[in-house]
């Protein structure tokens, strides 16, 4: 398979702007706003370009390129240490349970309260596969080379990491959940608050959103039923997450009501069971070995692709398919996984 992870570089601008006009809304990563990607571009340039292994608030912008056409047909983020620059906002699930001993019943109301609990940890996010390569295993190559990214550079990531997904957005664009709740407070729309939350921020949040806990019986129906529940189009990335060690702690995003997942950043499945090894060997493609996700490199350098990998003499064969593509030769250092 002639597709490679690798770094993003400014000539990128229009592959992300074209992706970007294509999520469909409620893609706060991925906002189709020239100034906003270049920017994110530019900040990318920035993380990739420091060479020192300690924790700052910085981002990683990967792409997802075929390599014998040269198109780019995806992208990926990941956000060090979310919080420091803006407020990170969730809304946390919870119960208060109130007992009347005249009526003899007891109440349990459920609640959404505004939190900042997952300010410092780190984000994978903004990934993005054009509906042109959606088979072939393509996403799960995108979302797993984050976590290899993140080992090879463990010391600039957080003890936790986080991953939010969209939340159901209807047919017209809208989001029950924002007109149940925080449309009523703002007086914009879920697309007007997305795309501005997106270019500017977190802080409007913190200027006008109640402070005091909401009784979710309070809001409509569809704003209830949507809480919680991922877009369906990300219930895969769920699923995906979910296989990664991945869960839901009854986080939600406060735009969307979509699910927060989290994981101990070092029990993170790829992070955690990937292994190093020298490339020993290249060997024509087609031999026995285990299909695998291959990472090698660090920073602007970092590259990932499918291959297959056995095991000889202390180190590891690759297809010569795979190294071709990584850019590597016998006495290379890569990191690998078993794609299932």
């Amino acid at each position: 398979m002639s597709f490679v992870i690798r770094a993003a570089r400014a000539g990128d601008l229009a592959h992300l702007y074209e992706m970007a006009k294509l999520t469909g809304g409620g893609f706060t990563n991925l906002p189709p706003d020239r100034t906003a990607l270049a920017a994110k571009l530019a900040r990318g340039a920035e993380a990739f370009g420091r060479d020192t292994a300690t924790l700052r608030d910085e981002l990683f912008v990967l792409m997802l390129e075929n390599t014998a056409t040269r198109e780019v047909r995806g992208t990926c983020q990941l956000i060090t240490h979310v919080g420091q620059k803006h407020p990170f906002y969730s809304y946390r699930i919870g119960t208060l349970t109130q007992h009347s001993r005249e009526l003899e019943r007891t109440f349990r109301a459920e609640m959404l309260t505004l939190t900042t609990d997952l300010e410092g940890a780190s984000e994978v996010g903004g990934l993005f596969l054009h509906p042109g390569e959606r088979a072939g295993g393509l996403g799960l190559l995108l979302a797993r080379s984050r976590y290899l990214f993140i080992r090879a550079h463990r010391q600039r990531f957080a003890e936790r990491t986080l991953a939010e997904l969209r939340g159901v957005i209807d047919e017209a664009g809208g989001s029950p959940f924002w007109d149940g709740l925080a449309g009523r407070f703002f007086g914009m729309s879920f697309q007007q608050a997305d795309e501005f939350n997106a270019i500017n921020g977190h802080q409007f949040i913190a200027d006008l959103m109640p402070k005091h806990p909401i009784y979710t019986a309070m809001l409509t129906e569809g704003a209830r039923a949507a809480i919680g529940l991922p877009h369906p189009s990300g219930r895969a990335a769920m699923r995906m997450l979910e296989h990664e060690g991945f869960a839901f702690e009854n986080y939600v995003d406060i735009f969307d009501g979509g699910p927060t997942m989290t994981a101990r950043t070092d029990q993170i499945r790829t992070v955690r069971d990937a292994r190093d090894a020298t490339v020993v060997a290249v060997e024509d493609d087609g031999g026995e070995g285990t299909e695998a996700l291959v990472a090698t490199g660090r920073l602007d350098g970092f590259r990932c692709a499918y291959g297959a990998v056995r095991a000889r003499d202390g180190g590891v064969v690759l297809g010569r398919g795979c190294a071709a593509t990584l850019g590597i030769e016998p006495g290379a250092t890569v990191s690998w996984i078993g794609r299932v």
